[in-house]
């Protein structure tokens, strides 16, 4: 319950979480899914977070946790150059899911959906730049509150959200649902028209991806 989560748990879970995202393969392709499956795998609890037109070509669907160094790379540095390229352009249809790895990120994907949601996508974006901020301190739990409070949080508000068990429910059945059915099992993932690329993906890998599908 995440009612329960102490500091050993969030410092423990960030650090595996860190652990994990190092040992992901990059760029891997290995699987091949109806994407049409993938795309109704949505909790109404949870609505996706999408960026451009759903008459793109391409659509990609990124499984991502909130604590992964290489989610946090992929949004800072790469996501600014995809979402211009592609996405502003119509070419790409850009979708974020949570995918929880510990204790800390199912508190920050739970924020997340607790504020309003034409802020979410802003929340979750300064979650990735000041990551090193929040998830990876001595009192990662005080950190987060000071990042929510930013968003508008209170203390009460914070420790509400964080004792909502249907989005606890929810987020866990999204990722039991990413595991077994998109074989999902380290952040960031992309799906693209149904291909499956494990890591954070270069601009310039993307582009070699992109540009035959998208017809440039």
């Amino acid at each position: 319950m995440i009612a329960r989560i102490n500091r050993r748990d969030v410092l423990l879970g960030a650090a595996a979480a860190g652990a994990a995202s190092l040992s992901a393969p990059m760029a891997q392709a290995q699987a091949m899914l109806n994407m049409a499956e993938v795309l109704a795998a949505v909790n109404p609890l949870l609505p996706d977070l999408v960026y451009g037109s759903a008459d793109a070509k391409v659509t990609i669907v990124e499984y991502a946790s909130t604590t992964c160094s290489h989610c946090a790379r992929f949004h800072n540095e790469v996501f600014p150059e995809l979402k211009a390229k592609y996405v502003e352009t119509g070419k790409v249809r850009f979708i974020f899911r949570n995918f929880i790895l510990n204790p800390l990120d199912t508190a920050a994907s739970m924020l997340s959906y607790c504020g309003p949601a034409e802020r979410r996508g802003a929340f979750l974006e300064f979650l990735f730049k000041q990551q090193e901020k929040w998830a990876f301190t001595n009192t990662p739990l005080d950190a987060l509150l000071q990042a929510a409070r930013q968003a508008g949080f209170t203390q009460e508000s914070f420790n509400a959200c964080l004792q909502r068990q249907d989005l606890y429910g929810a987020l866990n059945a999204t990722k039991n649902k990413a595991a077994d059915g998109f074989k999902v099992n380290s952040t960031p993932t992309l799906i693209i028209n149904g291909q499956v690329h494990r890591g954070a993906l270069s601009m310039p890998e993307l582009d070699k991806i992109l540009q035959p599908l998208v017809g440039a």
